[in-house]
């Protein structure tokens, strides 16, 4: 058996840490990692960025209820079908990715003209209802606006 004091000697004799060279060569590999995944530009999927817009959109829809509902008067959300916009009454513009084809299905008053429809929400909650289809090739996502509670639902068609 080996002694404490001699276990205590070696271990005096040996420092702790790295050598240069293991930290050069584990430098050198995060480098070459990295270089490779920011070769590939951002990591994004068709299918994360439907919902995305999806997700956003509805959130808008939201939005516009909440404060029909706060406010105690009506809030449109417009949607212009070409331009790839939507806004809620005269707020700032938000976009929908330019890769999807946008319809709106709602009552004929609330279209504006051949691009801009609308979706108003009353003060009660209620709303003028309809359906907002995102696609983009691959995949179709629905927005459903009920025009009795103004709830609005995400649905994959």
């Amino acid at each position: 058996m080996t002694s404490p004091a001699k276990i205590l000697a070696f271990r005096r004799g040996r420092s702790a840490g790295f050598t240069l060279i293991e930290l050069l060569v584990v430098i050198t590999i995060l480098g070459l990692a990295l270089a490779l995944i920011s070769g590939h530009g951002p990591l994004r999927s068709a299918g994360l960025q439907a919902k995305s817009a999806a997700a956003d959109l509805a959130g808008g829809l939201r939005e516009a209820r909440a404060r029909a509902i706060a406010q105690n008067r009506p809030v449109d959300l417009a949607l212009d079908v070409t331009a790839h916009r939507w806004r809620i009454d005269g707020q700032l513009s938000k976009s929908v990715p330019p890769g999807f084809v946008i319809t709106v299905l709602t009552i004929k008053g609330e279209t504006r003209n051949d691009s801009i429809a609308a979706i108003r929400f009353e003060p009660d909650g209620s709303s003028t209802g309809g359906r907002i289809g995102l696609a983009d090739g691959q995949r179709k996502i629905a927005i459903d606006i009920d025009w009795l509670t103004g709830n609005v639902r995400v649905s994959n068609e």
